[in-house]
């Protein structure tokens, strides 16, 4: 396949060295957004006296809530109103929650306005994917994107090093106050230094029937639905243990301090793997890629399960980071797979596709992150029981799912 860049309006083009770390900018918000909050939720359950010791929970999980609106909402808008302008008003959305945040009194304002976070944060990412578009396609898009992820793999490892940082200067209001300046200077950079990439002439009227079609071819493919479901389903084991995070390493393994590079070092099992899966995935196939790394996932945690139930819930610090070390290795695998499977045969609707399975991902995951979460008891049972049994469904699932269709040689997975 050849490098295709797009024709663009006759306006500037950004440079590639500025380019790519401005998308990244857009997309590594939302991640940050999570991540960076984990070191700070006992500090906010103390202060804002929360009822039970697992709510503080809430605040990493009530953003996601957000994001399944924002992400169906980020696509449509930028194709009538403009890449440039979706993605402002999602940071401007961004910043409004991200103050109110900061001085909430209470602890259902503070879940509200995470909720508002989310939806701000999720659009600037949705629609930045939908600017490289318009600007490169094949090789030359995926090299783009590439080298944006790489960013955005980051991100979980510096967050929350980044928020223990701040905690350190002051209270976790700060962390809110810091997230208001970072989105408010990627506002003004993209202001000021990116053109608009759609003409007007290529948008398109703001319209649900159009949208509704396109939902049905969607929703209307098993494959796909079942490979959403899948990674919804593993995606509930992951936010099940970024609820527990924090209580597990700082409450049950006292760490303190040395929680984020706990945290980080185990984030960056997930950022190898996605690198070792993109030289084996035009070998091997996404498919069997994909079930290897569910086989992995559910046969590491039912045997991991059973040393926990041995040790009573707590097993020494060392054989859990063991554990979860190759456990988030084979997670990475699954995570780009998944997305190519599903996109698969509905190439003439991606836009929509992408929106209604990043959505539908995240209300699957939610429910089933927030039961994993609320079930914390000072062990880690939980979470390994939501990775061995969630682990088991994805397998069952992605088996289930018809034969995905030919790979094409030098195609992008």
């Amino acid at each position: 396949m050849t490098t295709q860049t797009l024709p663009m309006p006759a306006t500037r083009r950004l440079a590639e060295l500025e380019f790519i770390p401005l998308i990244a900018s857009m997309t590594a918000i939302g991640g940050m957004s999570i991540d960076g909050m984990l070191p700070a939720l006992g500090q906010i359950g103390r202060d804002l006296h929360v009822a039970s010791a697992n709510d503080p929970q809430l605040v990493i999980s009530s953003i996601f809530g957000g994001m399944i609106f924002g992400g169906l909402l980020g696509g449509p808008l930028s194709d009538s109103a403009g890449r440039k302008l979706a993605i402002t008003l999602g940071l401007a959305v961004y910043i409004v929650s991200s103050l109110i945040c900061a001085t909430a009194a209470s602890f259902p304002v503070l879940l509200a306005a995470r909720v508002l976070q989310g939806i701000g944060a999720s659009i600037p990412a949705t629609v930045s994917i939908a600017l490289v578009r318009d600007l490169y396609a094949g090789d030359a898009m995926g090299r783009i994107m590439s080298y944006a992820m790489t960013v955005f793999i980051l991100v979980p490892i510096v967050a929350p090093l980044f928020g223990q940082f701040v905690l350190l200067l002051g209270s976790w209001r700060l962390i809110f106050f810091a997230y208001c300046v970072i989105a408010g200077l990627v506002c003004l950079w993209l202001t000021l230094r990116q053109p608009e990439t759609l003409a007007l002439d290529k948008r398109t009227p703001f319209r649900l029937g159009p949208i509704l079609s396109s939902a049905r071819q969607v929703v209307g493919n098993r494959n796909a639905m079942a490979y959403t479901l899948a990674a919804g389903t593993i995606f509930g084991a992951l936010l099940g243990y970024l609820n527990s995070a924090q209580q597990m390493f700082q409450d049950l393994y006292g760490t303190g301090a040395a929680f984020p590079a706990y945290f980080g070092s185990l984030a960056a099992a997930v950022g190898l793997s996605m690198i070792v899966n993109g030289s084996l995935v035009m070998r091997f196939g996404m498919k069997r890629l994909t079930i290897l790394a569910f086989t992995g996932i559910a046969g590491l945690s039912l045997a991991f399960l059973v040393y926990v139930l041995a040790t009573g819930g707590k097993p020494p610090l060392w054989t859990m980071l063991g554990y979860l070390f190759p456990t988030f290795f084979c997670f990475g695998a699954v995570l780009g797979n998944l997305n190519g499977l599903s996109m698969q045969s509905l190439g003439h609707v991606a836009g929509v596709a992408a929106a209604i399975f990043g959505s539908m991902r995240l209300a699957i995951a939610m429910p089933l992150g927030l039961i994993i979460g609320r079930a914390f008891d000072g062990s880690v049972l939980p979470v390994v029981l939501g990775f061995a049994l969630l682990g088991s469904v994805a397998l069952a699932t992605t088996l289930w799912a018809g034969r995905s269709a030919p790979r094409v040689a030098g195609a992008a997975p």
